[in-house]
C-alpha cells in the first residue's frame, strides 16, 4: 500500500496550471490528464462520482440540491453521507487492505461518513435564531483538539463576500495536523480558493494572477510536506469555470406564464414550490425543472426550447442517456449555453424580494446563488455595516446582514455544463509509476485511478 493524499484544487484547468509554477513543475515530473467531467459539473455531483465510481443515476447526487417531492421542499448543501448511494472508495480499500484508514477534509457529504476522520463546515443554530460558525468532526472530540491547535475555522473566508485564501490555508493546516496525528492511508483534502474569484471575475481577468500564486504557494508547501513523509500526492479538480455574461431567470419566466405560486409573508414574496405548476431549482449552468402534472411536461419543454441562452432541454429519455435519470432529478433538466447561467430569482420587484435574498443563506434559497460572493456596491460604508451587525450579534441581538446585491450580471464565471473546449475541463496530476492512465479520462475513472495508486498495479 502507498499512503496517498488527494488535493482537490477546485477550478484547476490547463490554462490556469501554466500560471502556477510549483504545481506546473509537479505536473511536468509526473502524469497529467484532462477529465471529462461528471454531468452536471458541480461540486456535489463531481465528488460523489469520484468517490463511488458511479454515475449520478446510480449514486443519486444529481446536483448540489434538489426538490424533495415528499416534503415539497428544496434542499441544498445537505451533509449526510447517507444521501450518496454506492460503496465509497475508502470502504473498498478497507476491505482490500487490513488497517486501511481515510481522512476526509471538507469534501462534501462528510457527516456520518464511514471515513475514519472527517472535518466539515457546520454552523451552530441556537433556538433563538442566531447562527455561530463552527465545524463538525468525526470523532467529535477532534473538533476541540483542532480548534485548540489551529484556531477557529475562518468560516467567512469559506463562502460569501469575504471568501478567500484563509479557508484553504486552514484546511491545508488541518491536513498536516491529521497526517502528523494519525498518518491516514488516504487523505482527501479540499482546497476551494480558486473557486471564488473565478466566479467573481471570470477566468480571463488579470487580477486572478494573485489568486493563482497564493494557491500555488500553498499547494507547493503541501507537496513538500507530504514528500518528506513519503506520501504520494494526487492533484485533481472537479470542473473548469468558464466566462459568462448572461444570467437567465427561469422562475421569472415561469411566473410570467402563471405557472408558479407566490405567497406573501410579512409583505415579502416567497415561492411556494409545493403549490406551483412548474418551478426551477437552479444550479449554476444546469437547472432541474419540477412539473406537478406529467401531462404538462411537453408544454414546458416546448416553451424552454424557445428561450435564449438555453442549449439543451433533457427529458426522461435524454437524462437516461446522460446518466442523470434519478428520482431526485427534475422532470426536465435544462443546460445553459456557454456564456449563460441560471439564477433562482422569481420576484419581479426587488423591493419585495424575500429577506434572505440579500443575505448569505445557502439553505433557504431554491437554487445556488453566486451573487453571495459580492457586497452590494450601492451600500455606503459596507465595512461599518458589517461591524455594527457583528457587534449586535455579540450582544445577543438578532438581525439580518443584508449586504448581498440582487444584480446577477455581476457574476463573470460559472460551470455545470460540459465545456466545449477540452482545455476548460478539470484535470488530474499524479507523480507516480504505480498507475498508468491516458491523457484523457472520465470522471468515473478517478475512483480506479486513485485505488490503483493506493494499492499499486496488479501483479
Amino acid at each position: 500500500m502507498t499512503r496517498t493524499a488527494v488535493l482537490n484544487i477546485v477550478g484547476l484547468t490547463q490554462p490556469l496550471l501554466s500560471r502556477m509554477p510549483r504545481l506546473r513543475a509537479f505536473a511536468a515530473a509526473g502524469r497529467m490528464a484532462t477529465i471529462t467531467p461528471a454531468f452536471p459539473a458541480v461540486t456535489c455531483t463531481a465528488q460523489a462520482t469520484y468517490l463511488t465510481g458511479l454515475s449520478p443515476a446510480e449514486h443519486g447526487i444529481v446536483a448540489n440540491g434538489w426538490f424533495n417531492r415528499d416534503l415539497a421542499e428544496v434542499h441544498f448543501w445537505k451533509q449526510s453521507n447517507h444521501l450518496v448511494r454506492g460503496r465509497k472508495l475508502w470502504e473498498d480499500l478497507r476491505e482490500t487492505v487490513p488497517g486501511f484508514t481515510c481522512a476526509k477534509l471538507f469534501w462534501w457529504y462528510n457527516m456520518y461518513s464511514t471515513a475514519d476522520w472527517s472535518i466539515t463546515p457546520r454552523p451552530i443554530y441556537p433556538a433563538d435564531g442566531r447562527k455561530f460558525f463552527d465545524i463538525y468532526t468525526s470523532p467529535i472530540t477532534m473538533r476541540t483538539e483542532l480548534k485548540c491547535d489551529l484556531g477557529e475555522f475562518p468560516f467567512r473566508s469559506f463562502w460569501g463576500p469575504g471568501a478567500g485564501i484563509d479557508s484553504s490555508r486552514w484546511i491545508a493546516a488541518a491536513a498536516k495536523w491529521i497526517e502528523e496525528q494519525h498518518q491516514p492511508s488516504l487523505n482527501l483534502i479540499y482546497l476551494p480558493h480558486l473557486d471564488y474569484n473565478l466566479q467573481r471575475l471570470g477566468p480571463d481577468d488579470p487580477a486572478l494572477e494573485t489568486d493563482l500564486l497564493l494557491l500555488d504557494e500553498l499547494v507547493g508547501d503541501l507537496l513538500t510536506f507530504f514528500r518528506k513523509r513519503s506520501v504520494e500526492v494526487v492533484a485533481l479538480s472537479e470542473y473548469g469555470i468558464t466566462a459568462v455574461d448572461q444570467p437567465i431567470h427561469l422562475n421569472r419566466l415561469f411566473r410570467e406564464r402563471g405557472w408558479i405560486t407566490i405567497k406573501e409573508e410579512l409583505g415579502l414574496e416567497l415561492l411556494d414550490c409545493g403549490a406551483s405548476k412548474v418551478f426551477a431549482v437552479a444550479d449554476h449552468q444546469v437547472a432541474h425543472i419540477y412539473i406537478a402534472d406529467p401531462a404538462f411536461v411537453p408544454t414546458v419543454r416546448t416553451f424552454l426550447e424557445k428561450q435564449p441562452g438555453i442549449a439543451q432541454v433533457l427529458d426522461a429519455r435524454a437524462q437516461k442517456e446522460q446518466g442523470i435519470n434519478h428520482e431526485r432529478s427534475g422532470d426536465l433538466v435544462v443546460v445553459a449555453q456557454a456564456r449563460s447561467w441560471f439564477t433562482y430569482y422569481y420576484w419581479l420587484d426587488d423591493a419585495i424580494a424575500p429577506d434572505f435574498a440579500r443575505t448569505v443563506d445557502i439553505h433557504r434559497k431554491i437554487g445556488y446563488d453566486p451573487v453571495e460572493l459580492f457586497i452590494d456596491p450601492a451600500i455606503d460604508f459596507p465595512a461599518a455595516r458589517v461591524a455594527l451587525f457583528l457587534l449586535k450579534k455579540k450582544l445577543g441581538l438578532r438581525g439580518l446582514l443584508s449586504v448581498i446585491p440582487l444584480d446577477a450580471t455581476l457574476v463573470r464565471g460559472s460551470h455545470g455544463r460540459i465545456p466545449d473546449n477540452v482545455e476548460d475541463h478539470p484535470m488530474i496530476i499524479a507523480q507516480t509509476d504505480k498507475t498508468a492512465f491516458s491523457s484523457r479520462v472520465y470522471a468515473k475513472d478517478i475512483y480506479p485511478i486513485i485505488r490503483e495508486i493506493c494499492l499499486g498495479p496488479k501483479s
